[in-house]
C-alpha cells in the first residue's frame, strides 16, 4: 500500500509544480533561466512544465511506471546544475555545507529521486522480483 501511495503523491507533486510553470506563476522562473540562458526562458519553463504534467498523470495512472519513473529520475538529476551553474543562489558565502534557501529547494530532490527509484523497482517484473528473493 505504501508504494502506490508514493507514486500517487510524486505524480501530484509533479503535475502541482508543473502547472505552475504552464501557467505562468512558478516562483522558480528566474532560477531556471539562469540555468539555462541560452534557451528561451519563456519557453522552456513552459515545456518543463507539460513534461512535468505529463510526468505527474503517469505517476498518478501507473502505466509505463519503470520508463516514467527513469525519466523523473533524469529531470530531477538535472535540477542539480543549479550547483555548478549557480553556486552562488545554493550556497552561502561559498560553502557547500550552507545552503541557501534555493540549494535546500534542490538538494531536497535527493529525496524525491529515491522515491521515484523505489517506484521503478516495485514496478519490475514480477520474475525479476522472485528471482533476487530466491538469490538471498
Amino acid at each position: 500500500m505504501s508504494v502506490p501511495l508514493l507514486r500517487g503523491s510524486l505524480g501530484v507533486v509533479f503535475v502541482w509544480f508543473g502547472a505552475l510553470k504552464v501557467a505562468g506563476a512558478t516562483p522558480v522562473a528566474d532560477l531556471v533561466a539562469r540555468i539555462v540562458p541560452w534557451l528561451d526562458p519563456g519557453a522552456f519553463v513552459f515545456a518543463l512544465g507539460v513534461l512535468e504534467v505529463v510526468l505527474g498523470v503517469a505517476l498518478v495512472v501507473g502505466r509505463r511506471l519503470r520508463w516514467v519513473a527513469l525519466l523523473v529520475v533524469l529531470h530531477l538529476a538535472g535540477t542539480f546544475l543549479v550547483l555548478v551553474v549557480q553556486p552562488a543562489a545554493a550556497f552561502r558565502a561559498g560553502n557547500p555545507l550552507l545552503l541557501t534557501m534555493t540549494g535546500e529547494f534542490v538538494v531536497k530532490n535527493l529525496v524525491l529521486i529515491t522515491a521515484a527509484l523505489v517506484v521503478m523497482s516495485a514496478d519490475a517484473p514480477a520474475r525479476q522480483r522472485v528471482t533476487r528473493v530466491g538469490q538471498r
